[in-house]
Formats: C-alpha cells, sequence, structure tokens
C-alpha cells in the first residue's frame, strides 16, 4: 500500500475519466462509499462535457481521514499536479487526462482500459481516423507514477458486468487507497445491484493488475488465420465455397492469401458464393503484373481494397444489419437486460430520394432520376429523417423486406453503377501496372476514399475522381506514385478538402512530363 497517501493528513484526488453508458457516476460512488464507510470524509462532483468523446465526463472524488475538531474544505475539481490516481474508462480518455495535466510523474498512478471506444470525430473522418493507442500507452508509461493497464471492457464483459465492476478491482489493486480488498466487495454487496457479476468483473480487474501482462513483445509475430471450412448452406454451395478456398491456396501468393479469406467471408455474407468467385477473378487478373521481387504488394493490397469495393454500403446492407438476431443480442447485452425485461431499438433513417432510386432496378431507377417533373414530385416525401422502432413488427418488417431484396441487388441501379466504377478502377491499376508497379499499387489504396452510402459517399467518390484526375500530370514521373500517395493522404486528412485543393494546386505547377 502506498505509505505516502495512507499517513498523509492531505486529500487523496481520484479523476475519473469516462464517457456516457461507462459507468463513470457509479464507480465514483462507490469510491465515495467505500471511503464513508471506512470513517473517511469524501467528496465527489462531475463536469460533463466533450460531445466528440460521447458525453466524456469527469468525475472527481476526493476523501481525507477525518481529524477531530477540525471539517475538511474539498476540491470540487481535479488540479494538475495535484492527483493521486487517474482512473481511464478508454485508453483515449487516458491521453485525455495527460493533455489535462492530470497526470504526473512524481505523483500519479494512472489506471487505464486499453480497449478502445472511438469518438465521433474518428468515426466521422475520411479513411481510418482512428487515433494512435500506442502513442497514449508510450506517453503512460512515461509520465505517470505508475500506469496499470489491461482490456477492462473485456473483463467485464466476460463475467457479465460492466467496466465499472473491474475499474473498481483495479484500483483495489493498486493499493492507492487505505482499505483492503474485502472493503471494496463490500462495498459492491452493499449496492446491491448485479452483485454477483458485478464482483466477478470486480476479481477479474483486480487479478489483471496484480498478474504481469502476458502481452507478446512488439515484435512477435502473429500467426495467420486459418481459411474458413466450408460450412452451412445447400451442399452445391458449400463445393462452391470449398472450390474458392482451394483457389486461394492454389492460385495466390502467401502473401495475400489472408486477406483473401477475409474478403470471401465478407463477400459471401454480403451477397453470395458466385459473388465471392467473382472477387476471385478481379484479384487474380490483378495478380498477373505481380512479381516476386515487390513481395507481391499488389495482390495483396488487391485482395484488400476490391473487397471493400464489392461489398459497398446501399440500403439494402443497412436493412440486413439493423434487422439481424445477432444485433439484438449484442444490444440486449450491452443494455444489461435480464431475459424478462424488453430493450426498445429506435432506429433514424434518412435516405435521399438517389438512394432510393439507386434500390430500385435499373431502368426504373434511371427514369425517375431522368424526369424532372417525378424527381420534384417525390423529393419531397424523402426531404426527412424517419425514426422507426424495430423492437415492434410496424418497424422490424418493412426493414426484413429491404434487406431481403439482396437476391435482387444484381439488377439495381447502384449495383450497375458500382460495378462500372469498380471496373474503371481496376482497368486503370492495370494500365499503370505495367509501367509503373508502385504507382498501381498507391492506385489501389485510392480506394479507400470511397465508403458510406448518401452525402458520404458522394463527397468520397468526389475526392477520388479528383485525386485521379491528376495522373495525366503525373504519368512519366519517377515519382508519380509518391504524389498519388500524398493527395491520398491529403484527401483523407480532412473531410472539407481543403488539404486535398493546397496539394492540387502543387501539382498544377508541375510541368507534365508530355511536354518534354
Amino acid at each position: 500500500m502506498d505509505a505516502a497517501l495512507t499517513t498523509s493528513d492531505k486529500p487523496i484526488g481520484v479523476a475519473i475519466m469516462a464517457m456516457g453508458g461507462q459507468g463513470g457516476g457509479v464507480l465514483a460512488d462507490w469510491i465515495v462509499a467505500l471511503a464513508e464507510a471506512q470513517g473517511f470524509h469524501a467528496q465527489s462532483t462531475s463536469v460533463p462535457g466533450v460531445a466528440q468523446r460521447t458525453g466524456a465526463t469527469i468525475y472527481y472524488v476526493e476523501l481525507i481521514r477525518p481529524v477531530p475538531g477540525r471539517r475538511p474544505v474539498l476540491s470540487m475539481m481535479p488540479v494538475p499536479g495535484d492527483v493521486d490516481v487517474v482512473i481511464a474508462a478508454e485508453m483515449m480518455e487516458a491521453g485525455r487526462a495527460i493533455q489535462r495535466g492530470l497526470v504526473s510523474p512524481d505523483r500519479t498512478t494512472l489506471i487505464a482500459s486499453t480497449h478502445r471506444a472511438l469518438a465521433v470525430l474518428e468515426k466521422a473522418k475520411p479513411g481510418d481516423g482512428r487515433a494512435d493507442s500506442a502513442s497514449v500507452q508510450a506517453a503512460a508509461e512515461r509520465l505517470a507514477r505508475r500506469f496499470l493497464s489491461a482490456d477492462m471492457q473485456a473483463l467485464a464483459e466476460r463475467n457479465g458486468s460492466v467496466i465499472s465492476a473491474s475499474l473498481f478491482g483495479a484500483l483495489a489493486a493498486s493499493d492507492t487507497l487505505p482499505f483492503d480488498r474485502a472493503a471494496f466487495e463490500d462495498t459492491v454487496r452493499a449496492a446491491g445491484v448485479g452483485v454477483d457479476a458485478s464482483l466477478r468483473a470486480f476479481a477479474a480487474g483486480f487479478d489483471a493488475v496484480r498478474t504481469p501482462s502476458n502481452r507478446p513483445p512488439p515484435d512477435a509475430v502473429i500467426p495467420a488465420e486459418p481459411l474458413p471450412a466450408a460450412s452451412g448452406g445447400t451442399e452445391a454451395a458449400r463445393a462452391e465455397v470449398s472450390r474458392a478456398l482451394r483457389r486461394i491456396a492454389e492460385e495466390f501468393p502467401p502473401q495475400a492469401q489472408d486477406m483473401l479469406g477475409h474478403g470471401i467471408r465478407r463477400l459471401i455474407d454480403y451477397q453470395d458464393v458466385a459473388y465471392a468467385h467473382e472477387y476471385l477473378d478481379r484479384v487474380a487478373i490483378l495478380r498477373g503484373f505481380d512479381s516476386i521481387g515487390h513481395d507481391h504488394a499488389l495482390t495483396a493490397e488487391a485482395a484488400k481494397q476490391v473487397a471493400v469495393a464489392m461489398s459497398y454500403d446501399d440500403l439494402i446492407r443497412v436493412a440486413d444489419l439493423k434487422t439481424r438476431a445477432s444485433r439484438f443480442a449484442r444490444v440486449r447485452g450491452e443494455a444489461q437486460a435480464r431475459p424478462d425485461q424488453l430493450v426498445g431499438m429506435t432506429e433514424f433513417f434518412h435516405p435521399r430520394l438517389e438512394e432510393v432510386c439507386a434500390t430500385l432496378p435499373a431502368w426504373l431507377g434511371l427514369a425517375i432520376e431522368t424526369s424532372p417533373a417525378l424527381s420534384r414530385l417525390l423529393r419531397p416525401l424523402f426531404a426527412n429523417g424517419r425514426r422507426m422502432r424495430t423492437d415492434r413488427l410496424s418497424g422490424f418488417l418493412p426493414l426484413y423486406a429491404v434487406a431481403g431484396m439482396r437476391r435482387w441487388r444484381r439488377h439495381l441501379l447502384r449495383h450497375r453503377r458500382e460495378q462500372a466504377h469498380l471496373d474503371a478502377w481496376l482497368t486503370l491499376v492495370a494500365t499503370h501496372a505495367r509501367k509503373d508497379y508502385r504507382l498501381a499499387v498507391e492506385l489501389l489504396k485510392c480506394r479507400r476514399l470511397i465508403k458510406g452510402y448518401s452525402d458520404t459517399h458522394a463527397r468520397g467518390q468526389s475526392k477520388y475522381d479528383r485525386v485521379v484526375g491528376a495522373l495525366w500530370r503525373l504519368d512519366g514521373r519517377a515519382d508519380a506514385a509518391d504524389w498519388i500517395r500524398r493527395l491520398r493522404d491529403a484527401a483523407l486528412a480532412d473531410e472539407d478538402g481543403n488539404m486535398l485543393d493546397g496539394a492540387l494546386a502543387t501539382i498544377a505547377t508541375l510541368e507534365p512530363m508530355g511536354e518534354h
């Protein structure tokens, strides 16, 4: 137990950094109840805010030993350099505590869950907008007096509880508070809610902090996931899945096989086995331009990007995901609902007329889009979003019907357009692969710019077109691949495209190779 804290007459300050739904308030209440049960004075406050962090809140608890004849005055806010314990319910919340100066190397024990719950800005950013957890972990190890971490969310879920319970166990194991484990467990019992599950999660958090980490070293080689086995469906479908697996093993280099396995899983789930074979056919065309000297980078990148491009988001896919039994089970689990409890689910949809037309047979969708009269008549019907209760038949059945349109997807307008764009993109890659291998790989990666549907898809498509539109100035240059990479990174860096504008302005000053 920390002697400096247990013998000091100064308050012990505990800051809890948590997002909405992570039980930060429950954890703060437990700490107050624990301290008061042991005869301490305790006070807790909370400061909500940071909507971009999904309602991230700072809960602050101060506790102090009673002194006869004196009444303590406790702080309502954590002060940088004066916090003894920081508990972060997610890795980026640990980073937020460090950024605010709440973690100091001479004083603070930092307890953090290593899992990630993405912020709104991370989800909205084009491409992969995830913040770097490794940099936060490195900063925590450098700037905290002690840094204790484990995936507290996973520990809680495995024990049927919530993260506040496993974090409470980690706090007990840290020996930063002058109370023994039994006192912590008595506090959980006194709360009287989900006691058994909470105590299991508490024990898991306690043991995770006390047990040395079993994480592999940074240079450890993670074995490739085995290819899926053919199971489920009809005998003919299983035979086709087996044939796809044989094709991966026999026709493609080892560097691409793991990703190809993921690709056929994704596309069978998205459409059917025949669609997975179409995927392998497309990747096989690019494999012909590959070489051992380049470590088959073109095939490996195509395995990833073509699978994502072929499983584009549309209304059918959205409806399918929202009506799956697995999703209802996951939501019930997150809500900690008992078997006898009902869980209400309200979905928000705002498809534009364009998305509705794209989900119609190609001839009908085009007829509506090209008719000004029909567009004016129908557009007001889709001007506002709709909320649908999928826990009721009136909301579930329409979505279930839309999800069932998957069998006709190949005949719909959106599919026709996606296939045309996909073929043009891969033709462009193949054309450049003959003369500039690195450029072809970078062009494959440009597909990252296109994702989602509705306005998100339109913005991504526009950025892709602008990046690829600069090729005529770069064709033949030794640094063409580097310039395409810079343009793509600029397009992914901000939603408004200001950085892409600047990068394109720079390229506009370059003299096309054809003018020499």
